[in-house]
């Protein structure tokens, strides 16, 4: 069990449960899986493709699935069958390792970083981030890696709207940006 998923049952459900006003522990909004998914834009050649399974693969633990097209659009040049992206789901340790990754290591080595907008956060309480750069992640050499991509993480909760979304992602440590008013 990670240091993440034991501060989470221990003291962050009982947090959640007291603010947010519940009776029952299973009401509390939980992490149901994590999405680590990337494009591969115009760049549609296998030497690429293979790069970016490999780097997923570093980065989530597990290896991903390629996706491909489901129908022909001629307007963007995709055909049925052609390799569109990659991509990872995690859940269980593997997910609680990468959050527990993401937060303390990941999110400090970004360019530039001023904090998770709040925005991040849609309606039903979900966090959806993208990179800029995949370099932030501790597992990539910088000098060893021969062209930069980006990647989106979409974390799935169980929260019912975005307040509650917020409230879990807060007691999880994501540093969000300060409110303006």
């Amino acid at each position: 069990m990670s240091k993440l998923q034991e501060k989470f049952k221990t003291t962050i459900v009982p947090k959640l449960q007291k603010d947010l006003g519940r009776k029952n522990v299973l009401e509390t909004p939980k992490i149901l899986k994590v999405t680590v998914n990337t494009g591969l834009s115009s760049k549609r050649d296998p030497k690429f493709i293979e790069t970016m399974v490999d780097t997923l693969t570093k980065i989530t633990g597990q290896k991903p699935v390629v996706t491909k097209a489901r129908l022909s659009v001629a307007g963007f040049k995709i055909r049925e069958g052609q390799a569109l992206g990659v991509m990872a789901t995690l859940r269980g340790n593997r997910m609680w390792d990468f959050l527990d990754k993401l937060v303390n290591v990941t999110f400090p080595r970004i360019r530039d970083f001023r904090g998770i907008p709040l925005t991040a956060v849609d309606k039903d309480g979900n966090f959806n981030f993208g990179f800029k750069e995949h370099i932030a992640f501790p597992e990539i050499q910088a000098d060893v890696i021969d062209s930069l991509h980006g990647l989106q993480v979409n974390i799935t909760t169980t929260a019912v709207n975005r307040e509650e979304g917020m409230a879990l992602f807060k007691e999880l440590g994501f540093p969000f940006k300060k409110e303006e008013k």
